[in-house]
């Protein structure tokens, strides 16, 4: 078993309805209008019928039946033509609460990529679990929970035996110990490069190779530069359309997400051997600078120590963007779209855009779209 290092401070890990009906005895009574409510993958649907008058409860039942077979029919539809709407939760805490639960249910959110840990050097250079996540509350009943690991990339360049094992066990004895049921799925997120890939390659195979005696796949997260390399030997991956500038420059006022940094990876989408589905940010930063130079981010205000002179600045995806980003990757290969993630669940990310953005972003596997104004 991976045993829990002390918490670290490190800059690479965290950063990153049914049908409603009310109780009303309806008689041989003039009736103007009655609303049908559906929920049609977290959206209210509405039948309306206008009559004058019922003859009975015969024709009553008939008007529901009927709606609720159109109104099932037109869901089934909807479902066979959306993309699969998913959030990553990256905390140490996982605390469902009522806006987080709102969001999911009128956005239609059913699946939850959730940062179980961080894999992490201890000081004798060997891969250790860092950061743990608490479970406050359950995962929402009818959501897909997907654990997800985060391995420091130096992690690889050191001894990786038996890594997958204890990675496994410790992921299956949180998803026991939490009551987290119906996984199918655990992600690898790993910033490899070509020195650590044969390493990081071999580990997955290992792992993939357990876990499916365990019933499940394993997918790994893909960077945009890492679109020119090998893919992971994984069932697929998921395309990181973030952090695509130097967040350490005070000069780059769009480190999170620029399609002018973006776009010149995106040409090798289209021929790249994974199944894939994308994540977009609706993240932000506060980062500190001191007389120009990167100091740290600020997760919280007292994270760092701020003196006279030093600047906070601000970094957000725009709306405009983040569409953009999604359009592009719709033109070159529109499976990537075929499951799309927003990163991250929190009150602040969520609360960030217009309710309608975030429905945008969701359905930006269609083309034609209008920019936001």
């Amino acid at each position: 078993m991976l045993r829990e290092r002390p918490s670290v401070r490190n800059k690479d890990t965290i950063s990153r309805h049914a049908y409603d009906s009310q109780p009303q005895h309806i008689t041989k009574q003039k009736i103007n209008k009655i609303t049908f409510l559906l929920t049609c993958n977290g959206r209210v649907s509405r039948f309306f019928y206008v009559t004058s008058q019922f003859k009975g409860m015969n024709r009553l039942a008939t008007i529901i039946c009927i709606a609720l077979a159109v109104l099932s029919a037109a869901c089934t539809r909807q479902s066979a033509g959306e993309p699969v709407r998913a959030v990553y939760y990256w905390s140490t805490v996982f605390d469902m609460d009522s806006v987080k639960t709102r969001f999911m249910t009128e956005h239609g959110v059913r699946k939850m990529y959730i940062r179980y840990f961080d894999v992490v050097q201890d000081d004798g250079g060997q891969p250790v679990p860092n950061a743990t996540l608490r479970f406050r509350t359950a995962v929402p009943r009818g959501v897909e929970a997907v654990p997800t690991v985060y391995i420091v990339n130096e992690c690889m360049a050191a001894d990786t035996a038996g890594l997958a094992d204890r990675l496994l066990r410790r992921i299956l004895q949180m998803n026991a110990t939490n009551d987290v049921d119906g996984v199918k799925e655990i992600q690898i997120d790993c910033d490899w490069t070509q020195r650590t890939e044969d390493r990081y390659f071999g580990f997955l195979r290992t792992l993939a190779s357990k876990a499916r005696a365990e019933g499940l796949e394993v997918s790994a997260t893909i960077r945009l530069h890492q679109l020119s390399m090998a893919p992971p030997p994984v069932s697929r991956g998921v395309l990181m359309m973030y952090n695509t500038g130097d967040f350490t420059d005070l000069r780059q006022k769009k480190p999170i997400l620029d399609m002018r940094d973006a776009a010149p990876y995106l040409r090798h989408i289209g021929s790249y051997g994974l199944p894939l589905a994308s994540a977009y940010p609706i993240y932000s930063w506060r980062i500190l600078f001191r007389g120009g130079r990167y100091v740290g981010i600020m997760h919280r205000d007292d994270d760092l120590p701020v003196l006279p002179g030093d600047s906070i600045v601000t970094r957000v995806p725009d709306i405009n963007d983040i569409l953009d980003a999604a359009h592009a990757i719709n033109r070159r290969r529109s499976d990537a779209n075929s499951e799309v993630i927003l990163f991250d669940l929190s009150i602040q990310n969520i609360t960030r855009y217009k309710p309608d953005d975030y429905e945008k972003i969701f359905d930006s596997h269609t083309d034609g779209r209008q920019p936001v104004h």
